[in-house]
């Protein structure tokens, strides 16, 4: 599982959009977001740096590496 950091998410849109390119790339993944903190706990077999692509290639790039959990 891994965390990523999403500085740019601020709303419930923001969520759906990001649940949503998430599912895109891994339609198996558990996407737990936490919209106050700003991060999304992904569980993917995908590798971290294509679930990064997805995210950024939605508008939302994650910060520095994702952490994994």
């Amino acid at each position: 599982m891994y965390r990523f950091t999403l500085p740019d998410m601020s709303c419930g849109h923001c969520v759906a959009t990001i649940t949503e390119a998430l599912k895109a790339a891994d339609a198996q993944a558990r996407v737990a977001i936490d919209q106050k903190a700003r991060t999304a706990d992904v569980d993917s077999a995908l590798p971290r740096e294509t679930l990064a692509a997805a995210l950024a290639e939605a508008g939302y790039p994650p910060a520095a590496d994702p952490t994994r959990i």
